[in-house]
């Protein structure tokens, strides 16, 4: 008879039964370890509150050491690379010894999962920086987000790491939110095909994708970070979960971490009916739910719905929690819970086997794991030319052209201003947790970005483009101080020229040490600091003006627009932000990127986005304030010109479960090649409960040559119209529907209506909740 151990390390048995074998030798203490994890930070990090890469992570310090924690196994290992500045190299030998650390405290051997941000790339220093999530929305490019996240899953697999702590699928519902630069946007079909395109991608190269926040995070009231959400049924079924649904039924993501905000006075970390009712018997999920740092001690401390830490732990993982993280807290005392009869070990070892079996997927318990073994290779090189390449072809991509009244392309002037603080700071064109804003900014060095970047400003003067232009630089103003002493000097700069570039925007960073990120909330949405006294400055000067923004969120832009010459949004372009940029400026390449968010048009009163009823647009009669956005979602002009035409729907008439085609031509009708986003959206004429005016049901883009056509369909099933009924349920309604195909979410020059006949018919889960489009 073969003894446990030959089971559990026989890769040829099913991982179930290894499972098992193992957890019948384990005691209880040497399971409830498989649930925690432990963080080593930097001292400093337990007592300064300014050097927090985590919330209100100064206040949780004193635990026990490392050797203490990993007597009886350990779940995970936080954070080895993106604490404290480490050479590549050195860090992957760091995790090394962690692991062996862990491996021999450990009567089994078992090695520890090891996690880290992935956000904008794998982040440690000297990686890739990528664009921002929002700038992914921006794209419109699923294929191009797909082939980002494996490349970054490949270059963490190779330095020894197995779970990535990404994508951000919550879908912005106000712009004064700071986390905003890490959503894809405002739209959840468009957050779920990149969702599903990044988990894919991640988890092909062999690093599992974690969800986040489930759910409801970016409603926060007043768009405060961490702040108690006040939202319906109706828009947590139809706007908040469905990007997390498909990345569970269609991408298998592995795992899941909740949300820090409780939702009508539930707290996600303690929500049975979120964390198992939802994810796992409605959807499926049979991955791991791991904590946001510290959120299940916050059951305690912030929600105060639980009397101690150890109270936290049983809520949290009875709920359907597995992993406490960062660190072991309210996971310490689990066996002792168990035999004192207040834990069921069913339950514990529910979470437990969940643990091992990715462990055991992961090759962790495989006879020959070695945490120095050869498959990681001698390459730590995370910066490669490959990497920066793509990283350009999704800045260029992203960047949105918003006005050009025949100033863009730029035509070689022969004196130029160059006028803002993004011009010079290449670290506004990363996000918040990169790890250059994330750690970096805090250890380096003035001018130090722990990878390569070239400004704003060094493009457009290395541009060949501009070659022999006098290019003037003046900052005028920083991102928040409020010294305006500067901008007389950017005036008089701006005076001398024939064009004005006037880059403005976010310096991100964390809980208020940015303009954008997290814990960077704002009261309204006007540019930071003074910059728009600037922007206004300039503009007065009467010289043509392109006015560049750098942001994470977007910003008023309504007493601006109609004197700029040009306006261009880039959301957080990464690393080769600054020459994807000078590009799209001097016409090398042709922007196609579409705003995955609204630009709003005051600063204040407009905290909603489209996705919002009759009721919420402008009205005569109803309100003073007029809520229309500036740019809708979905805009996004080109140097080309593109026209939509011959709509045609292979059915007027379908069932309740039904499908039918809408088609349309797309023609490239002007002088330069260029890709345009045809976007469907379908709108409800009468249902039984108030529907927002319209929503994105498809979209494709698309490359033309100047003068091609082609032949977009989307194949749109009666599903993609359901929403949640009067009575709580799942529903498609017979009625009458308007498709549109447009250029963006206000572009209604083409639309037919077609009618869905029938019953009503009550949905199940399985439903379709993607269209497919065929390009001919």
């Amino acid at each position: 008879m073969k003894t446990a151990e030959q089971t559990w390390r026989n890769t040829a048995l099913p991982t179930e039964q290894r499972v098992a074998a193992l957890m019948e030798q384990m005691t209880l203490e040497e399971k409830a370890g498989q649930l925690g994890s432990y963080w080593i930070r930097p001292e400093e990090e337990n007592h300064d509150s300014e050097a927090n890469v985590a919330p209100m992570a100064d206040t949780f310090s004193g635990g026990p050491s490392f050797d203490t924690a990993i007597q009886n196994g350990l779940g995970h290992i936080t954070r080895a690379f993106g604490t404290v500045p480490v050479d590549p190299g050195q860090g992957r030998d760091r995790l090394a010894e962690l692991q062996e650390q862990v491996i021999a405290a450990n009567r089994f051997g078992i090695p520890a999962i090891a996690h880290e941000e992935c956000l904008t790339g794998f982040t440690t220093l000297g990686a890739t920086c990528y664009p921002a999530s929002i700038a992914w929305g921006a794209s419109f490019n699923p294929e191009l987000i797909k082939s980002m996240a494996a490349r970054i899953g490949a270059d963490m697999k190779k330095m020894g790491v197995h779970q990535g702590l990404s994508p951000v699928l919550d879908v912005v519902r106000d712009y004064r939110w700071g986390r905003v630069e890490e959503t894809i946007g405002e739209d959840p079909h468009l957050v779920g095909e990149l969702a599903v395109a990044y988990v894919k991608g991640l988890q092909g190269s062999g690093v599992n994708a974690t969800l986040k926040h489930f759910a409801g995070y970016a409603a926060s009231q007043a768009g405060r970070n961490h702040a108690p959400v006040s939202i319906g049924p109706r828009a947590l079924e139809d706007v908040v979960f469905p990007p997390f649904e498909r990345a569970v039924r269609e991408a298998q993501v592995a795992s899941v971490m909740n949300s820090y905000a409780d939702i009508d006075g539930e707290a996600p970390a303690a929500s049975r009916r979120l964390l198992t009712e939802v994810l796992r018997e409605r959807w499926g999920f049979t991955g791991t739910v791991v904590a946001d740092y510290w959120a299940v001690s916050f059951l305690h401390s912030m929600h105060e719905i639980a009397e101690s830490e150890d109270a936290a732990g049983l809520l949290a993982l009875s709920a359907g929690m597995d992993v406490e993280l960062p660190e072991t807290i309210s996971f310490a005392n689990l066996a002792e819970a168990v035999r004192a009869g207040r834990l069921h070990e069913d339950v514990l070892n529910t979470a437990v086997s969940r643990v091992l079996t990715q462990k055991i997927e992961a090759g962790l318990l495989d006879p020959d794991y070695d945490p120095r073994g050869a498959w990681l290779g001698d390459d730590t090189e995370l910066d490669s030319i490959e990497n920066r390449k793509h990283a350009r072809a999704m800045a260029e991509e992203s960047i949105i052209l918003l006005r050009n009244e025949q100033i863009l392309p730029l035509k070689s002037p022969a004196r130029m201003a160059v006028i803002g603080p993004s011009a010079t700071q290449p670290r506004t064109n990363l996000g918040c947790y990169s790890f250059t804003n994330h750690v970096y900014s805090r250890f380096a060095e003035h001018e130090d970005y722990g990878v390569e970047m070239v400004s704003i400003l060094q493009a457009l003067e290395d541009s060949p483009a501009l070659a022999g232009s006098n290019i003037e630089y003046v900052r005028g103003v920083d991102f928040t101080d409020l010294d305006d002493s500067g901008i007389e000097q950017a005036v008089q700069a701006a005076r001398n020229a024939e064009v004005a570039v006037v880059t403005v925007g976010d310096l991100a960073g964390l809980f208020g040490r940015g303009t954008s990120g997290e814990g960077c909330d704002v009261v309204d949405l006007k540019l930071p600091g003074r910059q728009a006294e600037l922007v206004e400055a300039v503009l007065e000067t009467g010289t043509p003006t392109v006015l560049v923004l750098v942001t994470g969120r977007p910003y008023s832009l309504g007493q601006f627009a109609h004197r700029a010459a040009g306006i261009v949004q880039c959301f957080m372009p990464g690393v080769e932000g600054g020459p994807a940029l000078a590009a799209v400026l001097t016409g090398q390449v042709n922007p196609s990127g579409k705003l995955p968010v609204q630009i709003p048009d005051h600063v204040g009163g407009q905290p909603g986005t489209y996705l919002t009823p009759k009721l919420g647009w402008h009205s005569d009669g109803v309100s003073n304030l007029d809520p229309r956005p500036l740019y809708p979602f979905g805009y996004g002009i080109s140097y080309t010109e593109f026209e939509i035409s011959e709509l045609q729907l292979s059915h007027t008439e379908i069932s309740t479960e039904g499908n039918l085609e809408i088609s349309a031509t797309i023609t490239n009708t002007g002088g330069f090649a260029g890709a345009e986003v045809v976007q469907l959206y379908l709108s409800d004429e009468v249902s039984q409960v108030v529907r927002p005016r319209r929503w994105l049901a498809g979209f494709a883009k698309v490359q033309l040559e100047a003068g091609a056509s082609t032949r977009v369909t989307f194949d749109v099933h009666a599903d993609r119209t359901s929403f949640i009924g009067l009575a709580g349920r799942r529903i498609v309604e017979p009625g009458n529907f308007i498709a549109t195909v447009g250029s963006s979410s206000e572009d209604q020059s083409h639309h037919a209506t077609f009618r869905i006949v029938g019953d009503i018919r009550e949905v199940g889960e399985s439903r379709v909740m993607d269209t497919p489009v065929v390009v001919q």
